[in-house]
């Protein structure tokens, strides 16, 4: 399992041990005058009520581990791993785990002044999908929550990029309302924790489809229409976000990093690591160190 995900899969053991209910709790990792930014472990699951909370500041949640569902004014998505959820100040909001317990988000809190200096804007869009463009800072500030070697990152400097191109990237987006079919929103879930756990899997549109009980077809449509990635993007970019976080927070081989994230070569690998990340691993490591 993915390091990012253990301290997750810890405090869930805590929370059925003890039989509590679930919470969010937040660890303030930096701040100044305008922004901060926070570690949020949430360890609700389907046993928890969701209940109806508000945005006092912009807020972009990039999450790092687990799923939940994300509903406000301004729509409602499946929140996944790359992706990040938006608010305003005084939205209404309400986050709930249907389908399965637990998630990890690294926040970025802003004061409106602050941000909309930065922006010059506010959200449509309640969420972003896990795009290329944002994979970078997911990484950078997931691999800032675990520490190791990320210990010293410029989070200021981190907080107004991830500010400025989120608020580009929201803009660019549209709120989609068609019909899904039943017990969609679960069978994405499951898929997406499958894929979570085990990325070096081989797992392919057929398999998925067959283990969620639809065509083909239909699982892939459905899967893009809540991720707002395909079944096989999303696999890649899950692969690359792990061997990005292995590659600033360890110190394996690089040709291991590949393997070990389900790449059957390291060309392959460095070929689709610059796509996504823009640099070859060793430099993107070396850069980040």
């Amino acid at each position: 399992m993915a390091k990012i995900a253990v301290a997750l899969e810890q405090a869930l053991a805590r929370r059925r041990l003890r039989g509590e209910a679930g919470r969010a709790t937040p660890r303030v990792i930096a701040a100044a005058t305008g922004w901060s930014v926070a570690d949020v472990l949430c360890t609700s699951g389907p046993q928890d009520r969701p209940f109806e909370e508000q945005h006092t500041r912009y807020s972009i949640a990039m999450v790092v581990a687990g799923t939940f569902q994300y509903r406000s004014t301004l729509g409602a998505g499946l929140m996944a791993p790359g992706s990040v959820m938006l608010g305003n100040p005084g939205l209404a909001y309400e986050c709930g785990h249907e389908h399965a317990e637990g998630d990890r988000c690294v926040v970025f809190w802003y004061e409106p002044e602050y941000f909309e200096e930065l922006t010059g804007s506010r959200f449509r869009v309640a969420h972003v999908p896990p795009l290329r463009d944002l994979a970078p800072l997911v990484v950078s500030a997931g691999a800032g929550a675990i520490g190791g070697g990320a210990r010293d990152v410029a989070w200021e400097e981190l907080a107004v990029q991830v500010a400025v191109r989120t608020a580009g990237l929201a803009a660019r987006q549209s709120s989609n309302h068609d019909a899904l079919p039943l017990n969609a929103a679960a069978r994405v879930t499951r898929a997406i924790r499958a894929i979570d756990e085990r990325p070096d899997a081989n797992l392919g549109l057929a398999t998925l489809a067959r283990e969620s009980r639809l065509s083909a077809y239909h699982y892939l449509r459905t899967f893009e229409r809540l991720t707002g990635v395909t079944p096989h993007q999303y696999v890649i970019r899950a692969r690359l976000r792990q061997a990005a976080t292995q590659l600033v927070t360890e110190r394996r081989k690089i040709i291991d990093v590949a393997l070990d994230s389900g790449f059957g070569d390291v060309s392959n690998f460095n070929r689709a690591f610059r796509t996504e990340f823009g640099t070859n691993p060793r430099a993107y490591r070396e850069r980040a160190r």
